[in-house]
Order: C-alpha cells, then sequence, then structure tokens
C-alpha cells in the first residue's frame, strides 16, 4: 500500500480551502463568474510573468485610462506603465539582461521601482529588492551572495556604487546623477518601443530580503504565484475597490509590496511619496486624494498618531475605511489611540518574510482582545508547539508558532531553511491563543531573556510602558549581569516636557508585573534604532554599553 499519500487532512484542505478562496473573492468583486475567461487569463499570465505583471494586464483590460501609481512627477495610468515596462524591457535587454538574469533595485517608492519590477516580470529575470537603509558592505554581501549582474538605483545611492564590482551594470531610476556614465531608464525608455513583449521563456522571480536586525539579510524566494492567494488578506480586510491607497510602507519588503499587488488587483490608484517618512505629508496625501487605504508599518501609524489630536485635525481623513498595518504586533495602547483618531479602521497583518500571511486581527479582535494579532484567515493554518514539538491545544499556554500558508517560502536563498514541524513553517516567535482561539504575540524565541532563572519576554514590559502617556516608545534587553547571569535594560523615548526618572519607570513595572521584570537600569533616548521597514535594532541596544551610552545609529524609518 503506498506510503506516500497526503493525509486525509491535507487532501481535503486542498479542496476546501481553494472553495473557500473563490468564495471570497466572488463576494470582494474579484472574481466574475460571468467571466471565466478572464480568470483563466489571469491564472496564464501568472504562471508566465508573475505577480506584478499578471495585476498590471489584469487592470489594463478593465480600464487601462486609470490612473495606477501617483508620485512627485505626476500619475501614470495603467496603459502608460504597460507601454514603458515594455521600452524598459528591451533597453535592458540591449544590456544583456533577460531570463535568468538577477537584477537588484534600491530604490524608494516610486515610478522607477514599479517600472524596474515590471521590467523584470516580462524579461523572467529575478529581482533582488535591497533595503534603502544598506551600508555599502551590507549591499556588496546581499549582490555578491545573489549573483547581482545589474542594480537599478536612486541617484541617492549612487555613492554605494563603490562596493560593488565595476562589471555589474548599473541604472538610474529617480534624480540626477553626477556621473553621466550611468545609464537613466528614463533614456531606456525614450530609446525603445514600447509595443508589446514576447513572453518570457521562463517566470522570473522575486526577493524579498529579511529584516537583518541580527546581521546580513537573508534572501527569501518569492516563487509560488495564484490569483486565490489573495483571499488571505481579503476573508478579513475590507481593503476597497476602484479607490485610492496611500503606501507609507515601503515597496522593497513584505508590506508594501503585498498591498501594492492586492491594490492594483482591486484597481486601485496608488500613491507613493519618493523621500523619506513623513506623518504629515502622508496625512496630507490622505485627505488631498481622498484615499480610502492608507498602508504603514506600526512604527509609522506610532509617530502618526504622536502628533496629537491638534495636528491630526488638521486634515479631513474622514475617506479612511482601512489602516493597514504589519510588520509587527500592535500594542494596544497604539490600538486604542488609533480608533480615538481615526475610528475603527485598523486591521493589523501577522506576518514573515518567510511564513508571509499567518493571521490578522480586525478593529473588533483589537477592541475586544487588545494587543492580540488575530485568527488565520482562509488557506493559513497557525499551531503552536513546545520545545519537544508536541502540539499544545490548551488556551494560555505559551509555544512557538508554526504557520502552514500557500505563499510561504521554500528555504533562504544561501541554502538554509527555517524548521518545519507537521508541515508547518517556524515563524521564529513565540506566542499563545485565547479561549476565542485568537493569537498573541509574546517574543521571539531568541528574545527571551532568562533573569535569575525567570523568563521575560521584553514585549510585555514594552507594552506596559507604552501605555503611559509620557512615554512614545519602549524597548528591553538584556544584559550580562554577574549576580542574575542577565539583568532588564530598558531604553525609553519620554514624550515631549515629560519629567521622567529611572525610579517612575521601575515603579511603574513593580506595580503592575512580577518583580522578576522590573528594569535594572534605564536608559532615556531621544529615539530608538530601527531599520528602514521600522523594526527595532535590538542587538545596538544590546551593545550600548553602561547606562548614559547611547547607541549611534539611531534612526526613524524611512
Amino acid at each position: 500500500m503506498p506510503t506516500n499519500l497526503p493525509a486525509p487532512g491535507a487532501m481535503l484542505r486542498s479542496v476546501t480551502e481553494p472553495l473557500a478562496a473563490v468564495a471570497v473573492l466572488r463576494r470582494r468583486g474579484m472574481l466574475d463568474p460571468k467571466r471565466p475567461d478572464e480568470l483563466i487569463r489571469t491564472i496564464r499570465d501568472a504562471r508566465v510573468h508573475g505577480p506584478f505583471v499578471t495585476v498590471l494586464r489584469h487592470a489594463t483590460r478593465r480600464d487601462g485610462t486609470a490612473d495606477a501609481i501617483v508620485d512627485e512627477r505626476g500619475a501614470l495610468t495603467f496603459a502608460q506603465l504597460d507601454e514603458q515596462s515594455n521600452a524598459l524591457a528591451r533597453g535592458l535587454a540591449a544590456h544583456g539582461i533577460g531570463a535568468g538574469s538577477v537584477v537588484a533595485a534600491l530604490c524608494r517608492d516610486h515610478r522607477g521601482m514599479v517600472l524596474t519590477l515590471l521590467a523584470a516580470g516580462k524579461l523572467g529575470a529575478r529581482a533582488v529588492l535591497m533595503n534603502t537603509g544598506f551600508a555599502g558592505p551590507q549591499l556588496a554581501d546581499v549582490a555578491r551572495r545573489e549573483n547581482v549582474g545589474a542594480l537599478l538605483l536612486d541617484a541617492e545611492f549612487t555613492g554605494l556604487l563603490e562596493a560593488i564590482p565595476g562589471t555589474t551594470a548599473r541604472f538610474l531610476t529617480w534624480g540626477a546623477s553626477g556621473d553621466t556614465a550611468v545609464t537613466t531608464i528614463d533614456s531606456l525608455i525614450a530609446a525603445n518601443s514600447t509595443a508589446k513583449l514576447a513572453p518570457p521563456p521562463h517566470p522570473g522571480s522575486t526577493v524579498i530580503l529579511t529584516s537583518g536586525t541580527t546581521g546580513t539579510p537573508k534572501g527569501a524566494p518569492r516563487d509560488k504565484v495564484s490569483p486565490l492567494q489573495s483571499a488571505q488578506f481579503l476573508a478579513r480586510i475590507p481593503l476597497p475597490r476602484d479607490d485610492t491607497m496611500v503606501m507609507a510602507a515601503p515597496i522593497f519588503h513584505g508590506t508594501g509590496l503585498s498591498q501594492f499587488t492586492l491594490g492594483w488587483a482591486l484597481g486601485n490608484k496608488i500613491v507613493f511619496r519618493q523621500g523619506r517618512f513623513d506623518p504629515q505629508a502622508i496625512l496630507a496625501d490622505i485627505a488631498a486624494h481622498r484615499a480610502a487605504s492608507l498602508v504603514v508599518v506600526p512604527t509609522m501609524l506610532q509617530r502618526i498618531i504622536d502628533l496629537g489630536p491638534e495636528a491630526l485635525a488638521r486634515y479631513d481623513t474622514s475617506s479612511l475605511r482601512v489602516i493597514f498595518s504589519a510588520g509587527s504586533p500592535v500594542s494596544p495602547d497604539l490600538g486604542r489611540r488609533t480608533a480615538e483618531a481615526f475610528g475603527e479602521v485598523l486591521y493589523n497583518l501577522y506576518a514573515s518574510t518567510e511564513v508571509a500571511v499567518a493571521a490578522v486581527a480586525t478593529p473588533r479582535d483589537m477592541r475586544d482582545a487588545p494587543g492580540t494579532v488575530g485568527k488565520p484567515p482562509v488557506g493559513c493554518r497557525v499551531a503552536l508547539y513546545d520545545e519537544q514539538r508536541n502540539r499544545i491545544t490548551e488556551p494560555g499556554t505559551v509555544g512557538t508558532i508554526f504557520v502552514s500558508s500557500g505563499l510561504s517560502f521554500g528555504g533562504y536563498t544561501d541554502g538554509r531553511h527555517k524548521e518545519i514541524v507537521d508541515g508547518l513553517l517556524s515563524s521564529g516567535d513565540v506566542g499563545h491563543f485565547d479561549a476565542e482561539g485568537r493569537l498573541f504575540i509574546d517574543g521571539r524565541d531568541d528574545d527571551m531573556i532568562v533573569s535569575g532563572g525567570e523568563n521575560v519576554f521584553p514585549l510585555e514590559v514594552e507594552n506596559l510602558l507604552v501605555e503611559r502617556s509620557d512615554v512614545l516608545e519602549a524597548a528591553v534587553v538584556g544584559v550580562p549581569d554577574r549576580d542574575f547571569g542577565t539583568r532588564l535594560r530598558a531604553f525609553v523615548v519620554p514624550a515631549a516636557g515629560a519629567a521622567l526618572g529611572e525610579e517612575d519607570i521601575r515603579d511603574y513595572v513593580k506595580a503592575n508585573l512580577a518583580r522578576h521584570k522590573v528594569p535594572r537600569d534605564v536608559i532615556f533616548l531621544d529615539e530608538l534604532p530601527r531599520n528602514a521597514t521600522g523594526k527595532l535594532m535590538r542587538r545596538h541596544l544590546e551593545n550600548t554599553g553602561e547606562p548614559g551610552t547611547l547607541p549611534s545609529t539611531a534612526a526613524n524609518p524611512d
């Protein structure tokens, strides 16, 4: 009797999950039962070109004259992007870039980044999305590991080209460069035909980099493509159709990239800002474009809310129906303050570069269970396992989080992989379920601090501290201690004008949590060190030395 047959549960899911996804897409208007030919065409495009070209073609067939993106240079329609990316693909091909080539994009959010993704898809090339916060050594390490043959970059990053071999082709995507030897994509587009291209011999792919908070970022390929996987977002997040989405999150990372793609699939116009993140500029874009949705990472949302009621009232944001946040859990304090400022429009996605979609918290989830990341949507499974990898089913019991998603990656580009149990992939986090099946994140499995024999997850202490009106941000790390092995050190960003002392922080934690969770050290900072996607750089804090020594790399997210 065959032993390699899938388990009955897996066989059942292989039938029921696609049917559930189809039902979601039909309900949201993305599948027209009267036009089965359009679904067939979309599936065929996805197999040949990948997701970005696929959603562009779908939107162009619906209405090519509709605005697709808006940046500082103005608007471009879906048809214009289709034509210009055809010309760019021909221009890149003339420089030896084709199917199987690896191109890297080091761009902020603007038409140059979008055209790069589209041209790579039309050529069947692999696109590696570089982090705009890279220094030269990181850029060089990733480019070497990924075998990058061409780099498309904004003018502000040309100073990093010294780290790249001279044999690597380079093209300018935005701004003016003093180096006239660097070809611009505008010149390639102007010099080539916009006519339709022949399909590539095989589809290209995209490599999203991990956040790199502990070293050089790893590459996570995104090779799996299915239009049905859009249901994972739409099942629990009512993203509007044929409207406007303001994109604050960078699209070189998973949060922005996924919602940019889905926004187009829904026929939305995407509004970009090329420069660094500016909370008031984002509010101005929402008001000017009457945007229905906003995409952020929680740090960006925190900076918007911290502007205060008076500043927020200057902008008409009544058009917002969805604030999509992802990248880290939303603290109970931030969830409450967002609801007070914008109404119940906040949806928080729990995901990672590796596992992709895991769970979604709706406004009701965050109201009824502050701090939750919600429940798995259609097509996703989440389970908890103990250290011996036995399944945990009891509510409130903490375990390692494992996820199954049709979008989960198949391994890093360097050959390494995440742990797999029962067909589910480790997210690298630990958490627990409540009695209603809602998931809570207790922390990273490698962030747990053992102090005096007691386990402490920093997130619990951090969430408590930011509930104070005189605290904007907080981070807790473990540092070596002669008596306890490790002691807790808290880094606190006070609100403007706040008069806070170390004892205020320690007494507050002592009054609300167990004694072993009270920080021994408290350091006040103007800001916490974060990378370009808003991720907290804990390793920088762990290496700051004794109290009074500040991290030199503190930076707000771009």
